[in-house]
């Protein structure tokens, strides 16, 4: 697997240029066990993507851009179906997971999602991220592909009460794929998901890395 990189700093995304192996998915596949039919989504530690062969590969291909020290610091697993057909309005993700809150200058608000300690971090941390997405099913456009605003990743934080008018201006692509296929974004880009019109499962893994070392002893939650 390869990513095609060449625009990837000015719109804010790439994606593989063949989809991963058979056997590579099969190794994913059993994460999805932790999900119940009435969940939208799963947040996965990421020790448990240790030993998984696509994880590696595509660690290798991130630590290329953000840092030889790049890791999965976040995972996140998504199952959209005929019971669960959400939608997800324009936003950016904003928050990191760290193993326990330390007040720290420019790290905040905290908040617990899932049980777990999240805090917005300043946004150069968050530019210098980025996420992946490892789809195990086909998505069409009938199926709730994500929706990314074009270059919104280089406009720093974006109010809520702009996004809309950002999205307006940058466009929409929707991120199609293919069993196996991979996607990767800037993590700020702003990003949605509407309902499937022709909803049937839409698993992805969700995975942010980043290659940079938290200050004042906070920790990314990569060994919980």
């Amino acid at each position: 697997m390869q990513l095609d990189m060449s625009t990837f700093d000015e719109v804010g995304f790439a994606r593989s240029d063949r989809p991963l192996s058979d056997a590579a998915l099969l190794e994913i596949e059993p994460l999805f066990a932790a999900l119940g039919i009435a969940k939208a989504g799963h947040r996965l530690p990421p020790s448990k993507l240790s030993g998984l062969s696509a994880i590696g590969t595509i660690t290798n291909e991130i630590a290329s851009r953000i840092g030889m020290n790049a890791r999965p610091v976040r995972a996140l697993l998504f199952d959209k179906h005929r019971h669960n057909n959400w939608a997800l309005g324009w936003h950016q993700d904003r928050t990191i997971e760290v193993r326990a809150r330390i007040d720290t200058t420019g790290y905040g608000p905290w908040t617990i999602k899932a049980g777990r300690q999240h805090v917005a971090p300043p946004i150069a941390l968050l530019e210098a991220m980025m996420t992946v997405r490892i789809h195990l099913d086909e998505v069409d456009a009938a199926n709730a592909p994500l929706l990314v605003a074009p270059r919104s990743h280089c406009l720093g934080l974006v109010p809520e009460r702009d996004i809309a008018a950002v999205v307006a201006r940058c466009g929409t692509t929707a991120c199609l794929a293919q069993r196996g296929l991979v996607w990767l974004y800037s993590t700020p880009i702003l990003h949605a998901s509407d309902a499937a019109s022709n909803p049937r499962h839409r698993r992805v893994v969700q995975i942010d890395f980043a290659a940079i070392a938290l200050p004042n002893g906070l920790e990314w939650a990569t060994l919980d």
